[in-house]
């Protein structure tokens, strides 16, 4: 066992047991602590952690991230992705059954998807939704014990980006964490290739990534440079940037 402090940016493995650094009653760390108690500040468990006691346990291999006041995750690399409600993704529509579609999400099972869960959709007015289309959506549903379900609309009922993708584009997939990395908001690299090539980008967080820049030339060379970054240090991603702004 090791102090969770110690053990951040470092490779963790799955039943390692993270201590907080007090164990004491007045400990500034705590994983009951109550919302109104203002001496101890509650730590959040991202994936890969789970609650053991007054400490945190490891449950998937990785490097172990931190986010200021006391937010800590798993960093992994993972391509298989597991629905969690409120994730964004990037689903393919394979059957359509009665006012229900079913998609694929990368996942273990399908994902459904009322065709009333659509901005402006009543049962006079349905979405033009067809078997192969890419369909940007938002989970709300996603349970182990039940069906993952999406809807394309947020609690406003609004769009808001979400719904069917164009055809004329390219979609590939990446891993996960790249797909977190490219999302942080500290993050530069969709910013940076935005400047040398415009495009229209979509990411999903299940490890899918649909781009059209203004030409195929373009939308490809977007693809692999994507595809690079996961590996890629900052001085290596400015020199090929550079190569291609020229």
């Amino acid at each position: 066992m090791s102090s969770v402090q110690d053990a951040v940016d470092q490779v963790v493995l799955p039943g390692d047991v993270l201590l907080l650094p007090v164990q004491a009653a007045d400990a500034p760390l705590s994983l009951s602590a109550a919302a109104s108690d203002t001496k101890r500040m509650r730590v959040v468990c991202g994936p890969g952690l789970v609650r053991h006691g007054e400490d945190l346990q490891v449950t998937k291999c990785g490097l172990l991230r931190h986010r200021e006041p006391a937010v800590y995750w798993v960093e992994s690399h993972q391509k298989r992705y597991v629905p969690v409600k409120g994730d964004h993704v990037i689903g393919i529509v394979t059957m359509k059954s009665g006012d229900i579609f079913r998609l694929d999400v990368a996942g273990s099972d399908q994902a459904s998807l009322s065709f009333l869960a659509f901005e402006g959709a009543t049962k006079k007015n349905r979405p033009n939704v067809k078997v192969g289309d890419l369909v940007y959506g938002q989970f709300i549903v996603a349970n182990k014990d039940m069906e993952p379900e999406l809807a394309c609309i947020d609690g406003s009922g609004k769009a808001n980006g979400m719904g069917v993708i164009g055809l004329d584009g390219f979609m590939f997939k990446v891993s996960l964490g790249l797909v977190r990395k490219l999302l942080t908001p500290q993050n530069d690299i969709i910013q940076e290739l935005m400047n040398v090539f415009p495009m229209e980008l979509v990411i999903g967080m299940n490890g899918r990534i649909w781009i059209k820049a203004k030409t195929i030339q373009q939308t490809l060379i977007v693809a692999n440079i994507l595809e690079a970054c996961e590996y890629l240090t900052a001085a290596q991603r400015k020199q090929v940037f550079a190569k291609f702004s020229d």
